[in-house]
């Protein structure tokens, strides 16, 4: 199995999770006015990402995990690399973290979120052709 055939590259790459072609995103995550925003077709193999209205609700299940692991992981980091940095010196650090990746981690977990129900076909992209 390549590389490019796994689920990890879709999500990586942001790219659909059907055919692994297509940006799965308008536009990169840090461009503000367009986060979040996604095809509602993919131009290669044209699959509808929105199956129903709300669908994307669940990729706050997603964010929440997200921010709960890295929240936890850059809390244990600071403790063992710096344990003599105070308590608020940790929190701030970890809110900085959790704040300025925030649009990164929302992108993240609506590819994910899309990935746990769209499976890679690989002649996809040879049926729309």
């Amino acid at each position: 199995m390549a590389w490019k055939d796994t689920k990890f590259y879709s999500i990586g790459a942001f790219k659909c999770p059907v055919c692994h072609e297509a940006d799965f995103f308008l536009s990169h995550p840090y461009d503000l006015t367009k986060a979040g925003d996604f095809h509602a077709n993919c131009p290669v193999c044209r699959t509808k990402f929105e199956r129903e209205p709300g669908f994307f609700y669940g990729a706050m299940y997603v964010s929440y995990a997200i921010g709960v692991a890295l929240f936890v992981s850059v809390w244990v980091a600071l403790a063992v690399l710096t344990p003599d940095l105070s308590v608020l010196g940790q929190a701030s650090i970890v809110v900085g973290v959790l704040l300025l990746g925030s649009p990164y981690y929302y992108a993240l977990s609506k590819i994910i979120w899309a990935n746990f129900f769209f499976h890679y076909d690989p002649s996809a992209r040879q049926k729309v052709s």
